[in-house]
């Protein structure tokens, strides 16, 4: 009973960005970094097993002269979310 689980969504890092970004328009790396507690390396390998199948938009900008990246989710990373989400409640309510 643990069909349309998504493999990617095993992590708890991305299980987390995934989570931020459905209740965030866009959130930036530091920001990220902070709520989830981890460090640089650790974040930009996760976001980008998520962006390289097309479940977070990046988007590179500046504020003043400093860079200033922000994610997104996708239409297709929403959809991949909440059908991994629904699995687990079901599965959950399995074993009640």
């Amino acid at each position: 009973m643990i069909e349309n689980l998504n493999k990617i969504f095993d992590s708890r890092i991305r299980l987390g960005i995934m989570s931020a970004l459905m209740v965030n328009a866009a959130i930036n790396f530091n920001e990220l970094k902070e709520l989830l507690n981890i460090t640089d390396g650790n974040l930009a390998s996760h976001l980008k097993t998520l962006e390289e199948n097309d479940f977070v938009k990046i988007h590179k900008g500046f504020i003043g002269k400093k860079t200033n990246t922000t994610y997104s989710v996708t239409k297709a990373g929403e959809k991949a979310f909440k059908t991994h989400l629904t699995a687990l409640e079901k599965m959950i309510g399995s074993i009640k």
